[in-house]
C-alpha cells in the first residue's frame, strides 16, 4: 500500500496478553516504511511483558515502569495517566492503539482523548453485562468504547454489543489478533522438555488462574477440586503455570505442592506455552485470551468464572462455565476424563476468532480512517 502521508502510530501495552495480541499488529504496521511506530510500556506487568517483546523482536520506546509504585487501582490509574500526559505532550501521534480492558488501556485511551488524539481499540465490544465481572476489566472496556474513534470487534457478537451501546460508526469485525500471534507461534518447530512430564505422550490437564475475583477462597476451592480429581484418576497429570502475583502463587503452592502429579511451574515463554496448550487433554482457565487460544486449537475448556465476555466459546460448543464451586468443577472435569462422548462433544476446531489475518485488516482500515480524517 502506497501512502501519501507519513503517520506516527503509538501502541500501548501494559500486560502480557496485550503484548501477545499487539505484537502481530505492530509487526504489520512496521512493514510499511511510511509508517513510524512507537511502543509505550506502562510496566503494569514488568517481568511478564519483556519476554514477549523479545520473542517478537520488539523494543519499547518508553517504559513508565509503574509496577511497585502503586498500592491500589486508583493509584495505578492516576500514575499511568500522568505518564501518558507527559509523553503525549512531547510526542503527538496520529493515532493511539489500545488493546482489551486493562488499567493501562483505559488510561492510555483517556489521555489520548484528552489530547484530541484518535484512539483505536483492538478487541472492542466484549461484554459480560455485569459491570463487576470481571473487575475492573468490564468497566474499563465500557469506558474505553466511549473514548474510541475506531473500533475493532473480534466477532459479530462484539460488533452487536457496540451497536447496543449506542456506537454507530467506524466499527469493523476484524477477528482477533490472538489468532495471528497463535499462528506465528505454531510456525515454530521448537521442542522443549518440562521436568516431570512428556507433553507429547502423557495425558495432562493445563490450568491457569489469576483473576482478581478468584483470589482467596475461590482459588482455594479451585485447588481443592484439582486435588480431588487428580487423586481419583490414575494416569492424569496437571500442568499449572503460576502467575507471578504472590496472592495467587502462595495459595497454589500451599494447597498443591505435595502432589507429585501436579506440576507447579513459572509462567512459560509464549511459544512453549502454545505448544503445551496444543498437546493438552483439557484446559481449565479464568483467562480470556486462553479461552480464545484453546478454542481456536479445538480444546475442551472449563471456564473458572461465573460469566465470560467471550460467550462464543460456549455457544459454539467447546467451552463450559464452571465457576469456582469445587463440586461443579469436579463433576464437569470427571465427565471429560471418563466419558468419551462428553469429550468429543467439546473437542471442536473452530475459527470463531478469525483465520489469522486480523492485523492486515486492522492496518487497512486504520490507514483509510487516517486518510479520511486528516
Amino acid at each position: 500500500m502506497i501512502l501519501k502521508n507519513n503517520y506516527l502510530i503509538s501502541f500501548v501495552i501494559g500486560t502480557r496478553p496485550e503484548a501477545i495480541k499487539m505484537a502481530p499488529l505492530i509487526l504489520e504496521f512496521k512493514k510499511n516504511k511510511r509508517i513510524k511506530t512507537n511502543i509505550i510500556l506502562s510496566g503494569q506487568h514488568k517481568e511478564m511483558v519483556q519476554p514477549i517483546m523479545d520473542i517478537f523482536n520488539l523494543k519499547e520506546d518508553v517504559n513508565f515502569d509503574v509496577l511497585g509504585k502503586c498500592k491500589s487501582l486508583e493509584q495505578m490509574t492516576a500514575l499511568i495517566l500522568s505518564e501518558f500526559d507527559n509523553f503525549f505532550d512531547k510526542l503527538r501521534p496520529d493515532m493511539v492503539f489500545v488493546q482489551g480492558d486493562t488499567i493501562t488501556a483505559f488510561a492510555g485511551a483517556l489521555s489520548a482523548f484528552f489530547k484530541n488524539i484518535p484512539v483505536a481499540h483492538v478487541e472492542a465490544g466484549l461484554r459480560t453485562e455485569s459491570i463487576f465481572s470481571p473487575f475492573p476489566e468490564e468497566a474499563n472496556r465500557r469506558m474505553i468504547s466511549q473514548l474510541t474513534s475506531l473500533h475493532f470487534a473480534p466477532t459479530k457478537l462484539a460488533y452487536e454489543n457496540l451497536i447496543k451501546n449506542g456506537i454507530k460508526e467506524d466499527i469493523f469485525v476484524s477477528g482477533n489478533t490472538v489468532v495471528d500471534a497463535l499462528n506465528l507461534a505454531l510456525e515454530k518447530k521448537e521442542n522443549f522438555k518440562l521436568e516431570g512430564i512428556d507433553i507429547f505422550s502423557e495425558k495432562y490437564i493445563l490450568i491457569t488462574v489469576h483473576r482478581r475475583e478468584n483470589w482467596g477462597k475461590p482459588l482455594k476451592n479451585i485447588a481443592k477440586a484439582i486435588l480431588n480429581v487428580v487423586d481419583k484418576n490414575d494416569g492424569i497429570k496437571v500442568i499449572l503455570p503460576m502467575h507471578k502475583n504472590p496472592l495467587v502463587r502462595n495459595i497454589l503452592i500451599e494447597q498443591l505442592r505435595n502432589n507429585k502429579n501436579i506440576l507447579l511451574i513459572d509462567p512459560l515463554p509464549y511459544f512453549e506455552f502454545i505448544l503445551t496448550l496444543k498437546n493438552s487433554f483439557v484446559v481449565l482457565t479464568d483467562s480470556g485470551g486462553i479461552q480464545e487460544e484453546a478454542h481456536t486449537l479445538g480444546k475442551p475448556i472449563l471456564i473458572l468464572r461465573n460469566s465470560t465476555e467471550r460467550p462464543e466459546v460456549i455457544f459454539n460448543g467447546n467451552g463450559r462455565l464452571v465457576g469456582t464451586d469445587p463440586k461443579k468443577i469436579e463433576l464437569e472435569l470427571n465427565k471429560l476424563l471418563k466419558d468419551s462422548k462428553e469429550y468429543k462433544e467439546l473437542k471442536k476446531n473452530l475459527n470463531t476468532f478469525g483465520d489469522g489475518d486480523s492485523s492486515k485488516l486492522i492496518f487497512k482500515e486504520t490507514i483509510d480512517f487516517l486518510r479520511k480524517n486528516n
